[in-house]
């Protein structure tokens, strides 16, 4: 998956920062600031607001599930409070949150 940025100023930056700790000349701690930075920030998303999100773009649970490469019963647990997104399912979920549903087609 691609990185998503805040802005295109900042994916500059990042991408400059990437270059120097791969070249060792920036502490790879130095690089986990710049992450948290210049990355698009993963947070956590309630039952509610995740059911809202997928009405607000007009997506059945199978529609959404395809999008996000997840089943429909796994989006009918994250809506009924059952299990929590992690890990990849909840930046893309954060990504269509904040650029729709295009964004992860």
């Amino acid at each position: 998956m691609a990185k998503q940025y805040k802005s295109e100023a900042l994916a500059a930056v990042h991408e400059t920062a990437l270059g120097l700790t791969d070249a060792g000349v920036m502490e790879k701690r130095t690089m986990k600031a710049f992450d948290e930075m210049c990355l698009t920030p993963v947070e956590e998303m309630t039952a509610e607001e995740i059911r809202q999100l997928r009405l607000r773009e007009k997506a059945s649970q199978a529609v959404f599930a395809r999008h996000l490469n997840v089943t429909t019963g796994l989006v009918s647990q994250w809506e009924r409070g059952e299990k929590r997104p992690g890990g990849a399912s909840l930046k893309l979920l954060t990504l269509v949150a904040k650029n729709g549903l295009g964004a992860v087609a």
